[in-house]
């Protein structure tokens, strides 16, 4: 189980095997040509009440969710990954 909590304030518990997801991998590959894969990197990183916490907590008083919120945040769960493994 991975678990953290990045500077947005959003905590996270995830499955090591969510990790272990080629569907992930390919999504993860195709971020930088197109950008729109954040999406599905999150439902499948997170699942779907996850994703619902993660963009409440970076939602702007205007009800927006930022991109650039959301895209860092992943890349503090995967920069953290390592350092946050329980066994």
């Amino acid at each position: 189980m991975i678990t953290g909590k990045t500077s947005c304030g959003f905590e996270y518990k995830i499955e090591d095997a969510v990790l272990d997801d080629m569907e992930l991998v390919d999504a993860l590959a195709n971020l930088e040509e197109s950008p729109t894969e954040i999406s599905k990197i999150v439902r499948l990183l997170l699942g779907e009440d996850q994703k619902k916490v993660l963009y409440d907590t970076v939602r702007t008083p205007e009800g927006r969710v930022p991109v650039k919120a959301v895209m860092q945040a992943v890349e503090e769960i995967f920069s953290a990954k390592n350092s946050t493994v329980k066994k």
